[in-house]
């Protein structure tokens, strides 16, 4: 099988989200310089765009494919870093050292995928998955009965995965999540939009799903996978109900609707398996002992309600949110260290105006249905030695309060499937670092969210709507008043102010200086009736649980798995499934050597 990248083709030519197979076929044939009768098959394993010329944008795409005399192509094109034997994606599951069961299946349903019929490869996205985790119970039948089960706290995506590589595997994981399951925890986040109404332990930070339930649902990352493990991520997404086009495509999203069903059909599976899911378990506290060679090892997890659940097997998959857990582990001398993180606001514009700037010539009706509302991503190094960058851009998104404490307002980003939204939103923030902006206190980074939370919460009127200042109105430092051609999206409300204060002074005059320099790359972008609202503070976790890289244990306490975003190591869902498949194998590999 041979991988052929940079297949470039008009996407004006396109009839919808890919070429015709024959168009594509032609191009396939004319880059390997071989006739229709020496080609065996061919799949599209990634579709991306390139759109740096406005007036012709390209679908660019990377193809498998099984041809004849393989090596004798490879050895033609030794040089060609486009043209390379295909790497080997499919899942392994290291604890049982069995091969999925679907590998052949796993091909025809991409194939069939990528040519168009993705009812039939749903279908067969599900019966693979189903057939793996059939192959992997029966094997893990074998294992010995655990006395003590591996716990996994917190059910985002980290935790998802890390219960359900757990429960393939059949070890029957059980997992704790303080807040409600994904429905019900709806209902508490709409309670604080609509009534301004926050439980602190059910809302955007907490619940089935996690943060990334309430986003655009990006499935993408810029993270090393040399084993492949996104595209297990991916696969499994797709066999819950994911569309089928994010096997292929080069930035997928779900949005926040369908991950709704996604989560349950997932949480079912991890049942169905094994696994136990406890809701509304929050852990309070985690017993540590000492092994046999006396160090640290942790025993035991306490729950709010005061029962105490034996485990020396604990996976971390906390939120980035999860403050008062930070606390209870620095209490018990497991070592965290602050980190960098990113503040500033989340700025919207017209969608439309987006769009128009990011298509250019090309910008058409036709063009928006083929590659939907568009996107940006902006850096600025400011005179202050600051980088402003734009963050988690929701194109025909909002802006949503995300608070987990009462008495503080923080926003985040968010999209449906459809990105139909009237207008686009991103992030627009400036790295800080400690010691350098605040203590070096392994905490000092939670209490810097929360002094600009607290004072957010204070200049959007006490009432969790949230501060918000006009373009024009911030980029000289003068109050608004009203409202002009954009209407903020922000629920409970934007209360119009003056920004200045909001920000340390360093973050303010970066995000100045930097918003007319990205009008210089996408054109509008300083329109003066935007709104910045404030404020975004959880871009990532401000603390670090460190772990050993060998074995993903923390580094002074035996059986501790930190994993994910709380912990440090992911930023984004894609991430965050990865890190909890990495961190589901380790725990099985010290299972399975323990037993």
């Amino acid at each position: 099988m041979l991988r052929i990248t940079e297949i470039k083709l008009p996407v004006e030519n396109a009839p919808s989200l890919t070429h015709e197979m024959d168009t594509i076929q032609a191009a396939l044939l004319k880059r390997l310089q071989i006739s229709t009768a020496d080609l065996i098959s061919f799949s599209i394993f990634k579709r991306g765009v390139d759109a740096r010329k406005s007036n012709n944008i390209l679908y660019v795409y990377s193809l498998d494919c099984e041809v004849k005399n393989e090596a004798k192509l490879l050895a033609k094109f030794s040089k060609d870093a486009h043209i390379k034997p295909s790497p080997d994606t499919e899942y392994k599951f290291v604890a049982n050292n069995i091969k999925n069961a679907s590998s052949k299946k796993d091909e025809n349903a991409d194939a069939q995928l990528k040519q168009g019929d993705q009812e039939q490869a749903s279908q067969i996205v599900h019966q693979v998955q189903q057939e793996a985790r059939e192959a992997v119970n029966i094997a893990s039948t074998s294992k010995p009965h655990l006395q003590q089960r591996p716990i996994v706290v917190g059910f985002g995506p980290a935790g998802i995965f890390a219960a359900l590589i757990l429960a393939q595997a059949g070890f029957k994981p059980i997992v704790l999540e303080r807040g409600k399951a994904v429905r019900e925890r709806t209902k508490d986040t709409w309670g604080l939009w609509r009534k301004s109404k926050l439980n602190p332990e059910s809302n955007v930070q907490f619940g089935e799903g996690g943060a990334g339930t309430f986003s655009d649902g990006k499935l993408w990352s810029q993270i090393k996978d040399p084993k492949h493990y996104g595209r297990k991520v991916l696969q499994e997404f797709v066999a819950a109900g994911a569309p089928p086009e994010i096997l292929y495509v080069s930035h997928p999203h779900i949005g926040t609707f369908r991950l709704v069903g996604m989560v349950e059909t997932m949480r079912q599976t991890i049942i169905k398996l094994g696994g136990e899911i406890r809701f509304e378990s929050r852990v309070d506290d985690i017993e540590i002992g000492a092994d046999s060679e006396n160090q640290s090892q942790v025993q035991a997890v306490v729950l709010k309600s005061g029962e105490r659940i034996a485990t020396n097997h604990l996976i971390l998959a906390v939120g980035h949110s999860a403050r008062d857990t930070f606390e209870m582990l620095h209490r018990n001398n497991i070592y965290i260290e602050a980190k960098p993180f990113s503040i500033g606001f989340r700025i919207e514009h017209p969608q439309s105006l987006i769009d128009k700037a990011r298509y250019g010539n090309s910008y058409s009706e036709d063009t928006l249905a083929k590659l939907g509302s568009a996107e940006y991503k902006l850096v600025h190094h400011a005179s202050n030695g600051r980088s402003v960058y734009s963050f988690c851009m929701c194109p025909g998104g909002t802006v949503v309060a995300a608070a987990s404490e009462e008495g503080r307002v923080v926003t985040n980003g968010m999209s449906q499937y459809s990105r139909n939204e009237r207008n686009a939103n991103a992030g627009i923030v400036v790295g800080i670092t400690p010691e350098v902006d605040y203590p070096a206190h392994p905490l000092a980074g939670v209490e810097l969210q929360r002094q600009l939370e607290s004072k957010a919460y204070a200049l959007g009127g006490s009432s969790y709507a949230a501060p918000g200042q006009l373009i024009g109105d911030f980029l000289v430092n003068k109050p608004s008043i009203s409202f002009g051609e954009v209407q903020p999206s922000y629920t409970p409300g934007v209360h119009l102010t003056n920004l200045d204060g909001a920000l340390p002074e360093f973050a303010i005059t970066a995000i100045r200086e930097a918003i007319p320099a990205f009008a210089k790359q996408v054109k509008g972008y300083d329109l003066a009736d935007g709104i910045l609202t404030g404020v975004e503070t959880r871009t990532s976790s401000p603390i670090r649980i460190k772990r050993d890289d060998e074995t993903l244990q923390s580094i002074n306490t035996k059986g501790l798995y930190p994993c994910g975003e709380g912990a440090g190591y992911a930023g984004g869902i894609l991430s965050a499934g990865v890190d909890g498949i990495r961190v589901a194998e380790a725990v099985s590999i010290s299972l399975t050597s323990n037993s």
